[in-house]
Parts: structure tokens; sequence; C-alpha cells
């Protein structure tokens, strides 16, 4: 997981340099946030079908992120945080939900599904690939441990802000239920956000963000299996424009 302090300590490290971005705009990626719980019992069939999409599409970005509304039930979800409970509120304001619920997934920050609905998440994906917004090519790549590049294209005319977000995923995770809803159950959830902080804005221009190994050293013990960057509109709480992912454990 990464730390509040560790990633702190990581982003006053990072290199910004404004040059060109060597990234490819075309088939950009699909993100797909599953809001989900281990204590409720209708989420294990939409955290297996997340990690089906995850398995299946390289045109996809999926992650899953646990609220902690459910705990009181019972069963303490280890990976739910307050943090991922207020993004998930965030959206519901931002597309006019008058609540939130599980398991809910977001499709490039500008719609939902009921993450189960493999017809619904399917046409929601279709459509988010078909709208003709501006988007922004991203690369995230690792040369290695302790070497990590983000690279943000430019975008000809675009005056907005949006927030650049590292997010900390593992791959998979099982676990045993033994309290709650899903009591005497083995749960398995697949690209586990552990940790997801702002790493800047970005205004149109192209940027890369590069981390070396002093900086990713620090982390290390507790850095996830890999990480997503999005680059998402309305001061991180609106439509994603541009994302990628990178597994570590693959460099």
């Amino acid at each position: 997981m990464i730390t509040k302090m560790k990633l702190g300590a990581l982003l006053l490290a990072a290199a910004l340099v404004a040059v060109p971005a060597a990234v490819r705009a075309d088939d950009p990626k699909v993100v797909l946030e599953l809001f989900t719980s281990q204590g409720c019992s209708s989420c294990p069939s939409a955290d297996a079908y997340l990690g089906e999409l995850a398995a299946t599409r390289d045109d996809v970005v999926a992650l899953s992120f646990h609220v902690d509304y459910w705990n009181y039930i019972g069963w303490e979800d280890r990976f739910a945080t307050e943090e991922t409970t207020d993004r998930q509120r965030d959206y519901a304001r931002a597309l006019g939900i008058a609540y939130v619920y599980t398991p809910q997934l977001v499709i490039d920050g500008a719609r939902h599904a009921v993450g189960s609905n493999k017809w619904a998440v399917s046409e929601a994906i279709a459509v988010s690939k078909a709208v003709k917004a501006r988007r922004v090519p991203v690369a995230l790549t690792s040369g290695g441990p302790g070497q990590l590049t983000v690279e943000i294209g430019h975008s000809d005319g675009y005056y907005g802000e949006a927030t650049v977000w590292l997010v900390s995923v593992d791959r998979e995770h099982r676990t045993a239920v033994d309290a709650g809803e899903n009591r005497g159950r083995t749960l398995t959830n697949y690209h586990v956000v552990r940790d997801f902080r702002s790493i800047g804005r970005w205004i149109g221009g192209a940027m890369t963000l590069e981390f070396g190994p002093d900086e990713l050293s620090r982390m290390a013990d507790g850095m996830g299996d890999g990480c997503a960057v999005l680059v998402q509109e309305n001061r991180g709480k609106g439509r994603i424009m541009g994302a990628d992912i990178v597994w570590l454990d693959e460099s």
C-alpha cells in the first residue's frame, strides 16, 4: 500500500519536464471504476466480471475501489477506505445520483451502471468509446525497479484544468470472509486500489513526470503490483480524458 508519508516523499522528488510526450492517441483506454465491498452480498458477481474484463480487454483500465460504509454490518473490508467512499459520493453529485450503491461501475467518470449487469456495462463501454469528446494520450512505463515515467500529450485549444491521479493497484486478492453478508465465502477481488493521490494538474500542454530510483525505493516495501494514471476533468471529479496502467512486477 502506498502510505501518505511515502507517497508524499515520492511526489516532492518527482521531476516535472514540459516536453513533448511520445505517447499515442489511437484507441484510448476506457476507465472502469467498480465501487464494491466484501460486506455486500451482491458484489462478488460484479467483482468477477471486473476480473473478466481486465483479463480479456486491453482497451480498458479496470480498478476496484472498496468503500467503507458496509463495514458496520459485521465484516470489515481491509481494502475499504474513507477516501474511496468520498470519491464515489463525488461521482454521485457529479452524475446527479441521489444515493451511492454497490456494486456501482463508473465508466470514464461520465456514466454508471450496476457492476454485475454485463449488458449495461458493455453498452456503457461502447458508448464511451464512441463519444467524440476530447481525449488526451497517456503513457505509463516502468524501466525496471525504481523507474517510472508518466507521459501526457498535448491538446490544442484545451483551456481547462484536469487532475492527474496516480493509483496504486494490486492484481488480485483472495479473502476468506467469516462474518457479514458473505460469511463462509472466499472472495476474489481484482485490480484492487490500495491508494490514489493527485500528482499534479494538466492544462493542455505535453508533460512528463519522471520518478527515479531514489524516490520509488522509499516506497518499494508498500508499492502495489502496478500503477495507473488518470487524467480527469473538473478537479478530479469529472470525465476521464486519458489513462494508462503498468504492472511493475512485469518490468
